[in-house]
């Protein structure tokens, strides 16, 4: 098989360490030649790099791995880069949660005011690194995670309206369809869901059993009204996601026809989640009202 080169763009991102260890375990089905690390920040990618300097060459010593600030050691050759920036780092995601929770609103990253902020910071350096990309490694497939997942694949589709190698993924309705699996008890790759709507805000309409083409739904808006909903790797979450997760049970009570995006909740309750700290909005009953 053909071994390929690929570039993480966020080198110093703590989500890297989950990608270093991805490609060790994956090193069969996915052979690699070269890992290039880049970030326009050296210390804070310095201890990412330093981690797997120390990983590959216990686990993987024939890669040529690096870690770099300059665009054209990290792109030049590539045949994937998968981008994670972060625009203006936690400072500024920090100022798009804060201001607009001060003012009673949405304080979230991909929705709202500090989500549009982020959004157009984000848009801005996406832009860049993809025409950068593209004059080092023309034929590279682009990956792209970085948020607000939906605005910045518009953008991006409309700057580079012919680019059928740049994909924009967000991995949230996977990991409904996963969490879904541990409701139903079986393998989340016997599930075949039915989803519309954009990466934060969408709805599963089916769930189908793959091997007998029974649509589950049913069964999982049961079992999500009588137990509630957690995600697949529930232990090994903090509590904020076990709320997020726990919301889906709030909004199919409300909306029942279809199964919810965790993200919705921010489309639908508003002043709940701008608010969740003030008992006047713990009942969604009360905020459903409140929207009308």
């Amino acid at each position: 098989m053909k071994e390929f080169n690929v570039c993480i763009v966020g080198g110093g991102s703590t989500y890297t360490l989950g990608f270093l260890k991805s490609f060790v375990r994956l090193r069969e089905e996915f052979p690699l030649k070269k890992l290039v690390l880049f970030d326009i920040d050296p210390e804070r990618q310095e201890p990412i790099g330093k981690y797997g300097e120390i990983l590959f060459s216990e686990r993987f010593p024939e890669l040529e791995f690096s870690y770099t600030t300059d665009i054209n050691e990290a792109y030049t050759g590539m045949d994937f880069v998968f981008m994670q920036m972060r625009a203006g780092g936690l400072d500024m995601r920090a100022k798009d949660e804060h201001i607009p929770l001060s003012m009673g609103m949405i304080g979230q990253e991909t929705c709202g005011a500090g989500g549009m902020a982020y959004g157009m910071r984000s848009c801005v350096d996406m832009i860049k690194a993809v025409h950068d990309i593209r004059r080092l490694a023309p034929a590279a497939w682009i990956l792209n995670y970085s948020n607000p997942a939906a605005i910045v694949a518009e953008a991006l589709r409309r700057e580079f309206p012919g680019d059928k190698r740049l994909l924009n993924i967000c991995d949230q309705p996977e990991n409904v369809v996963r969490s879904c699996s541990r409701l139903l008890g079986c393998d989340w790759e016997d599930l075949d869901p039915v989803y519309f709507g954009l990466n934060h805000y969408g709805w599963f309409t089916n769930m189908y059993d793959m091997k007998t083409g029974k649509d589950l739904m049913p069964e999982i808006r049961r079992r999500i009204k009588e137990n509630g909903f957690l995600p697949q790797d529930a232990e090994q979450r903090d509590q904020s996601w076990l709320d997020t997760y726990g919301m889906v049970q709030t909004i199919m009570n409300d909306f029942p026809d279809f199964l919810p995006n965790t993200y919705d909740q921010y489309y639908l309750y508003p002043e709940y989640k701008a608010s969740h700290l003030n008992p006047d909005y713990t009942r969604a009953d009360e905020v459903k009202e409140g929207l009308h």
